[in-house]
C-alpha cells in the first residue's frame, strides 16, 4: 500500500475528502487531493475558571469574549485605563462585573483564578510577573515582552511560582498547523532550505489608525499610570494611548505585532528554537501620522542546522500599503516540495528531480560537434534508463479546516484545560520568548543598522 493511501486510510472518519472520487482514483499519480480536517476539540466544564481581563482594547475584548465561549469560564472583573471601556464592559457582560483602573485590585481578589493580559506591549511583562506571584494563571497576548531584557524575568517568574502561563499566538493550537507539522515531519517536502512569510495590509485601520473616542482626555484616561515606567514622559496624547502600536515607547511595531505570528507558526511546524543571525531593513513610506515605527519592513533570518531541522533562511515581510490588498501566507520550501500556509489551510506542491542529471536543452551539449553529441547521448542513455530519466509525478494536496473553525477558541480552550488540570500549556514563556525575541531584534537591527546575533538555545543576544 502506498504511503499516501496509508495516510488516507489512517484518517478514517476524522476527515472528509472532496473531489477525489474513490480511493482508486486517489491512486492516480496526478490526482489532486483536497482534504478538509474535522474539528475534534473536546470541551469540558468540570470546574469553573473565574477570569479577569486586564486591558480591554481590541484584543482584550476579543480574548474575553472568546474565552466565555469555552464551557466553564466565568468573567469576574475587567481592568482598563480608559473609563469608557470599563463602562462598555458592564454593557456587554453585566453590571455585576467588577471594574477598575488598577490591575492590582484584580490580583488581590481571591475569587479570580486567571487573568488575560491584553494591555499595550510595555505592560505585558510587569503585569504577568505580578499576576503569577499573586497566584493567578496568566494568558498573555503576544509579544510576551516589550524589551529583550524582560524575557528571562518572565520565564524565571513562571518557573519560581509554577503557575500556568500561556502566550497568545493561536497558531500553536490550530488543527491546520498541527496537520502541517505532521506532514513536514513525515518528509512530504524533503529538507527545508528557505521560508518566505508575509503579512500585507492596505487600509487605515489595518495600519493602526484606530478610532478615538470623543471624550478622550486626562479625566477619562489614566495617562500618568499608562506611562508610569516609560523612560521618557510625554504630555497627554490620545494617539499615543489609543493608537499605541504606532510608538516604540509602548508597542513593538510590525515586527512585534505580526512577525511574531509568523515565527510562532514556523517554530511550531519545524520544532525550531530560532535563528542565529538577524538583519532587517524598513521605512516609514506612507502612514506619516506621527508614528515612530516603520510601515514597511523586510527581515532576513538565518537558522542553523539542528537535530530538529536542516539549515535554512527566512524572509519576513510586512507592507502596510500594499497594492495587492490584505494578504498573508507562509511558504516553506524544501528539497522535494513547497508547503504554503494560507487562511484556514495549506497546500503542498511536490516536485522531485529525476534520478538522471539530464542532458540537452539549456546545456553545453549542443555546442559540441555532431559526432561528440551522438557519443554523449549514447553514453547517457546507456547509463540511465527511461525510468531514471523521467521526473516523478506527485500530486498536490490541499488541506482546509472546516467552515467557521476558530483556532483562537482552541488556544483559549487549551489554556483553560491547563488551568484546570495542571497539564503543560501549548505555548509556554520559553516558546513565547523564542518567538518574540528575534522579532524584537528585527526592530533593533533596523534602528541600529546592523546584523544581530542570537543564541536561540540560551535565548539571548550574542
Amino acid at each position: 500500500m502506498s504511503e499516501r493511501r496509508k495516510f488516507i486510510k489512517q484518517l478514517g472518519g476524522s476527515a472528509l475528502l472532496l473531489g477525489a472520487g474513490s480511493l482508486k482514483s486517489l491512486a492516480a499519480k496526478e490526482q489532486r487531493e483536497k482534504i478538509i480536517l474535522t474539528h475534534q476539540q473536546k470541551y469540558s466544564s468540570n470546574d469553573t475558571v473565574r477570569i479577569a481581563g486586564i486591558g480591554m482594547g481590541i484584543m482584550g475584548y476579543n480574548d474575553v469574549t472568546d474565552a466565555l465561549k469555552v464551557p466553564g469560564v466565568e468573567l469576574v472583573a475587567c481592568c482598563d485605563l480608559y473609563n469608557g471601556r470599563l463602562a462598555h464592559a458592564k454593557e456587554l457582560y453585566g453590571n455585576n462585573i467588577f471594574t477598575t483602573r488598577h490591575y492590582e485590585d484584580i490580583l488581590s481578589r481571591k475569587d479570580i483564578d486567571a487573568v488575560i493580559v491584553a494591555t499595550s506591549d510595555n505592560w505585558h511583562s510587569r503585569i504577568c510577573i505580578d499576576a503569577m506571584k499573586a497566584g493567578k494563571a496568566v494568558y498573555s497576548e503576544k509579544p510576551m515582552v516589550h524589551q529583550i531584557k524582560q524575557g528571562w524575568d518572565v520565564i524565571n517568574a513562571q518557573k519560581e511560582t509554577n503557575k500556568v502561563m500561556q502566550i497568545g499566538s493561536q497558531r500553536v493550537s490550530s488543527i491546520v498547523f498541527a496537520k502541517a507539522k505532521e506532514m513536514y515531519e513525515a518528509g512530504d517536502i524533503g529538507k527545508i532550505n528557505s521560508v518566505e512569510a508575509v503579512f500585507n495590509r492596505q487600509d487605515a485601520l489595518g495600519a493602526w489608525q484606530y478610532t478615538i473616542p470623543l471624550d478622550s482626555s486626562p479625566k477619562t484616561v489614566d495617562w500618568e499610570r499608562y506611562q508610569e515606567f516609560a523612560e521618557k514622559k510625554f504630555p497627554y496624547d490620545e494617539n499615543r494611548f489609543f493608537r499605541w502600536r504606532n510608538y516604540r515607547e509602548y508597542g513593538t511595531g510590525v515586527a512585534g505585532d505580526l512577525f511574531v505570528h509568523l515565527l510562532s507558526g514556523l517554530h511550531f511546524i519545524t520544532s525550531s528554537k530560532g535563528p542565529e543571525k538577524i538583519y532587517s531593513i524598513a521605512g516609514l513610506t506612507y502612514w506619516k501620522d506621527g508614528r515612530n515605527v516603520p510601515d514597511v519592513m523586510t527581515a532576513v533570518l538565518h537558522y542553523p542546522e539542528t537535530p530538529q531541522h536542516s539549515e535554512f533562511q527566512v524572509t519576513l515581510r510586512v507592507n502596510f500599503m500594499s497594492g495587492e490588498g490584505e494578504t498573508g501566507y507562509t511558504k516553506i520550501t524544501g528539497t522535494e516540495g513547497v508547503m504554503q500556509m494560507h487562511d484556514n489551510g495549506f497546500t503542498i506542491k511536490r516536485h522531485k528531480m529525476s534520478k538522471a542529471p539530464g542532458i540537452g536543452g539549456w546545456d553545453s551539449l549542443t555546442t559540441y560537434t555532431n559526432e561528440m553529441q551522438k557519443e554523449l547521448l549514447d553514453a547517457y542513455n546507456k547509463k540511465w534508463s527511461a525510468e531514471d530519466q523521467a521526473e516523478p509525478k506527485l500530486s498536490d494536496i490541499t488541506y482546509s479546516a472546516p467552515e467557521n473553525y476558530d483556532e483562537h477558541i482552541d488556544h483559549l480552550t487549551n489554556f483553560f484545560n491547563s488551568v484546570r488540570t495542571g497539564a503543560p500549556v501549548v505555548e509556554d514563556p520559553t516558546f513565547g520568548f523564542r518567538a518574540a525575541g528575534p522579532c524584537l531584534l528585527c526592530n533593533e537591527s533596523y534602528f541600529q543598522n546592523k546584523v544581530i546575533y542570537w543564541d536561540a538555545d540560551k535565548i539571548k543576544t550574542v
